[in-house]
C-alpha cells in the first residue's frame, strides 16, 4: 500500500514521489500556457470591454503558476522541459483563437477549462491524504477553472465559429500536452 494513494503499487506505477513531481510539474506548466493564452487574448482584444474579463481570468492563473512555481522550487522538482514551447503555443493558441472574436476566446477557455476541470479531479483522486496542502491547492484552483468555464459559457463560447470542431481540438491538444508535461 502506498502512502499517496494508499492503493497497492503496480509494476511500472510512479511511485509516491514520482507521482508528486508529475502533478507539481505539469500543473505548473497548464498554468503557465494558461496565463499565455490569456496574454495571447489580451494582445488581441486587449482594447475592448472583454480586456476585464480576460485580466481577472489571468490574474487567477497567475496566483496558481505562483504556487506551483513555489512548490516546484519547496519540492525540488524538475519543471518541463517544455516551458519555451508552452510559451509560444499558449500565445498563439490565445492570439488565434481571439481572432475569431470573443466567441472564439472563450470557446479556447471552455475547452481548456474542461479538460483542466477532469485532469485535476483525476489528480485529487490520485493523491492521498498524506498531500491535503497540495489536494487543497488543487480544489480550490478547480474550482476557479470551472468558474473560467461558466465565464466562457455566459459570454457565447458556443456561439463561436466551428465551436464543436474548434472545442475538440483544444481539449485534445490540452490532453497531448499534460501527458507529455507529466514526464518531459
Amino acid at each position: 500500500m502506498t502512502e499517496t494513494t494508499g492503493e497497492r503499487r503496480l509494476p511500472g506505477d510512479p511511485t509516491p514521489r514520482q507521482l508528486v513531481e508529475r502533478v507539481i510539474r505539469v500543473d505548473h506548466a497548464g498554468e503557465y500556457g494558461a496565463k499565455r493564452i490569456y496574454e495571447g487574448q489580451l494582445a488581441v482584444l486587449g482594447r475592448t470591454k472583454w480586456r476585464p474579463t480576460l485580466e481577472h481570468m489571468k490574474a487567477q492563473e497567475q496566483v496558481h503558476l505562483d504556487t506551483f512555481s513555489r512548490l516546484i522550487g519547496e519540492r525540488k522538482v524538475r519543471p518541463t522541459a517544455l516551458l519555451p514551447v508552452w510559451h509560444v503555443a499558449g500565445f498563439a493558441l490565445g492570439a488565434a483563437t481571439a481572432l475569431l472574436g470573443h466567441r472564439g476566446a472563450m470557446a479556447c477557455t471552455v475547452a481548456v477549462e474542461e479538460a483542466i476541470d477532469e485532469h485535476y479531479r483525476e489528480q485529487e483522486e490520485a493523491l492521498g491524504d498524506d498531500e491535503a496542502e497540495l489536494k487543497a491547492h488543487i480544489a480550490q484552483f478547480r474550482a476557479e477553472e470551472l468558474e473560467h468555464r461558466d465565464i466562457g459559457l455566459e459570454n457565447e463560447a458556443e456561439l463561436a465559429p466551428a465551436y464543436r470542431l474548434l472545442s475538440a481540438a483544444i481539449k485534445a491538444g490540452c490532453k497531448v500536452a499534460i501527458k507529455i508535461s507529466e514526464r518531459i
